[in-house]
Protein backbone atom coordinates (compact mmCIF):
# COMPACT_ATOMS: atom_id res chain seq x y z
CA UNK A 1 0.00 0.00 0.00
CA UNK A 2 1.23 3.50 -0.86
CA UNK A 3 2.29 5.63 2.07
CA UNK A 4 3.10 8.74 0.05
CA UNK A 5 0.91 10.40 -2.56
CA UNK A 6 2.53 11.01 -5.94
CA UNK A 7 1.66 14.26 -7.69
CA UNK A 8 2.45 15.32 -11.24
CA UNK A 9 3.12 19.06 -11.29
CA UNK A 10 3.62 21.31 -14.28
CA UNK A 11 2.64 24.37 -16.28
CA UNK A 12 0.35 23.75 -19.25
CA UNK A 13 0.75 25.08 -22.78
CA UNK A 14 2.99 27.86 -23.97
CA UNK A 15 3.62 29.17 -20.49
CA UNK A 16 7.10 29.66 -19.06
CA UNK A 17 6.08 30.90 -15.61
CA UNK A 18 8.23 28.76 -13.36
CA UNK A 19 8.40 30.58 -10.02
CA UNK A 20 4.98 29.47 -8.75
CA UNK A 21 5.70 25.96 -10.02
CA UNK A 22 8.90 25.78 -7.96
CA UNK A 23 7.22 27.19 -4.86
CA UNK A 24 4.40 24.65 -5.11
CA UNK A 25 6.92 21.85 -5.73
CA UNK A 26 8.88 22.57 -2.57
CA UNK A 27 5.75 23.19 -0.49
CA UNK A 28 4.14 19.89 -1.54
CA UNK A 29 7.34 17.97 -0.85
CA UNK A 30 7.54 19.57 2.58
CA UNK A 31 3.98 18.32 3.19
CA UNK A 32 5.05 14.76 2.38
CA UNK A 33 4.06 14.41 -1.27
CA UNK A 34 6.28 12.75 -3.85
CA UNK A 35 6.36 15.46 -6.53
CA UNK A 36 7.20 14.72 -10.15
CA UNK A 37 7.70 18.18 -11.61
CA UNK A 38 7.56 18.06 -15.39
CA UNK A 39 8.21 21.79 -15.72
CA UNK A 40 6.83 24.31 -18.19
CA UNK A 41 5.45 24.17 -21.73
CA UNK A 42 3.71 20.88 -20.92
CA UNK A 43 0.95 19.33 -23.04
CA UNK A 44 -2.05 17.44 -21.69
CA UNK A 45 -0.58 14.29 -23.17
CA UNK A 46 2.68 14.78 -21.25
CA UNK A 47 0.81 15.24 -17.96
CA UNK A 48 -1.18 12.07 -18.58
CA UNK A 49 1.84 10.05 -19.71
CA UNK A 50 3.77 11.09 -16.58
CA UNK A 51 0.80 10.18 -14.36
CA UNK A 52 0.58 6.73 -15.90
CA UNK A 53 4.35 6.11 -15.73
CA UNK A 54 4.53 7.07 -12.06
CA UNK A 55 1.17 5.65 -10.93
CA UNK A 56 0.33 9.16 -9.73
CA UNK A 57 -2.52 9.97 -7.40
CA UNK A 58 -3.03 13.53 -8.65
CA UNK A 59 -2.20 15.94 -11.44
CA UNK A 60 -1.67 19.59 -10.53
CA UNK A 61 -1.77 21.91 -13.52
CA UNK A 62 -0.85 25.58 -13.43
CA UNK A 63 -1.43 28.27 -16.00
CA UNK A 64 -0.29 31.80 -15.44
CA UNK A 65 -0.60 33.24 -18.94
CA UNK A 66 -4.40 33.09 -18.79
CA UNK A 67 -4.96 30.38 -21.39
CA UNK A 68 -6.04 27.73 -18.90
CA UNK A 69 -9.59 27.44 -20.15
CA UNK A 70 -8.37 26.70 -23.68
CA UNK A 71 -5.37 24.57 -22.71
CA UNK A 72 -7.33 22.43 -20.25
CA UNK A 73 -10.44 21.76 -22.33
CA UNK A 74 -11.02 18.01 -22.55
CA UNK A 75 -8.40 17.13 -19.94
CA UNK A 76 -10.65 14.85 -17.87
CA UNK A 77 -11.89 13.12 -21.02
CA UNK A 78 -8.30 12.47 -22.08
CA UNK A 79 -7.60 11.00 -18.65
CA UNK A 80 -10.61 8.71 -19.01
CA UNK A 81 -9.43 7.60 -22.47
CA UNK A 82 -5.99 6.82 -21.02
CA UNK A 83 -7.46 4.72 -18.20
CA UNK A 84 -6.85 7.19 -15.35
CA UNK A 85 -10.25 8.85 -15.29
CA UNK A 86 -10.48 8.79 -11.50
CA UNK A 87 -7.22 10.70 -10.88
CA UNK A 88 -7.50 13.85 -8.76
CA UNK A 89 -7.26 16.89 -11.07
CA UNK A 90 -6.20 20.24 -9.65
CA UNK A 91 -5.86 23.50 -11.59
CA UNK A 92 -4.56 26.79 -10.34
CA UNK A 93 -3.09 30.14 -11.19
CA UNK A 94 -4.16 32.86 -13.56
CA UNK A 95 -6.42 30.53 -15.53
CA UNK A 96 -8.39 33.15 -17.46
CA UNK A 97 -7.59 36.12 -19.67
CA UNK A 98 -8.73 39.41 -18.20
CA UNK A 99 -10.42 40.20 -14.93
CA UNK A 100 -13.16 37.73 -14.08
CA UNK A 101 -14.92 36.97 -10.83
CA UNK A 102 -13.28 33.90 -9.32
CA UNK A 103 -16.64 32.57 -8.17
CA UNK A 104 -17.58 32.33 -11.86
CA UNK A 105 -14.31 30.70 -12.91
CA UNK A 106 -14.44 27.78 -10.45
CA UNK A 107 -17.66 26.18 -11.79
CA UNK A 108 -16.39 26.36 -15.38
CA UNK A 109 -13.34 24.30 -14.46
CA UNK A 110 -15.37 21.94 -12.31
CA UNK A 111 -17.62 21.30 -15.34
CA UNK A 112 -14.42 20.48 -17.23
CA UNK A 113 -13.73 17.77 -14.64
CA UNK A 114 -11.32 19.47 -12.25
CA UNK A 115 -11.77 18.51 -8.63
CA UNK A 116 -10.10 21.61 -7.21
CA UNK A 117 -9.57 25.05 -8.76
CA UNK A 118 -7.41 27.69 -7.11
CA UNK A 119 -6.85 31.40 -7.78
CA UNK A 120 -3.46 33.05 -8.14
CA UNK A 121 -1.71 33.49 -4.81
CA UNK A 122 -3.35 30.55 -3.05
CA UNK A 123 -1.39 29.27 -0.08
CA UNK A 124 0.42 26.03 -0.94
CA UNK A 125 -0.64 24.78 2.50
CA UNK A 126 -4.30 25.07 1.47
CA UNK A 127 -3.61 23.07 -1.70
CA UNK A 128 -1.67 20.40 0.21
CA UNK A 129 -4.32 20.10 2.94
CA UNK A 130 -7.14 19.85 0.40
CA UNK A 131 -5.26 17.25 -1.64
CA UNK A 132 -4.49 15.13 1.41
CA UNK A 133 -8.14 15.19 2.41
CA UNK A 134 -9.39 14.46 -1.12
CA UNK A 135 -6.93 11.62 -1.68
CA UNK A 136 -7.63 10.05 1.72
CA UNK A 137 -11.35 10.03 0.91
CA UNK A 138 -10.66 8.33 -2.44
CA UNK A 139 -8.69 5.55 -0.73
CA UNK A 140 -11.68 4.53 1.41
Amino acid sequence: MKTTYTVILGVIGVDAHVVGNKIMHFALEKEGFHVVNIGTFVSQEDFIKAAIETDADAICVASLCGHGELDLAGFREHCVEAGIGDILLVAGGNLMVGKQEWEEVIPRFQKMGFDRVYPPGVSPRVVADDMKRDLAQRKR
